[in-house]
């Protein structure tokens, strides 16, 4: 069975976090979350701006760097959230399967 096919509707009843596909996160997750991608969001426009006006460069792949760092961040804090809510939870309720979908996610994530 593929990984979708053991998290599909159909194989999880009444579970609200990750396995159907959805997570309902707490306001503090969402505003830390957007906060960040806000910033990401700003930085682009940045550099968007840096290249409308013949940047230098160098100065433009600085920004590029810090927004690539940003995008980094906000992964390591989405993964955090899905790990001590999603992942645990699964585990708890004998749903083993998904550390195999965490180290498929984080085999992509390192690439």
């Amino acid at each position: 069975m593929k990984i979708d096919e053991k998290y599909s509707a159909d194989n999880v009843k009444d579970h609200d976090c990750c396995a159907v596909r959805h997570k309902m996160r707490t306001d503090e997750e969402k505003r830390v979350l957007i906060t960040r991608l806000k910033r990401v969001e700003g930085q682009i426009r940045g550099i968007e701006r840096m290249v409308e006006e013949d940047a230098y460069c160098p100065d433009i792949l600085i920004q590029v760097m810090a927004a690539t760092s940003a995008l980094n961040s906000f992964n390591k804090e989405l993964l955090a959230c899905h790990i001590r809510s999603c992942v645990a939870s699964d585990i708890k309720e004998g749903r083993t399967e998904a550390i195999d979908e965490l180290c498929m996610v984080l085999q992509k994530l390192m690439k």
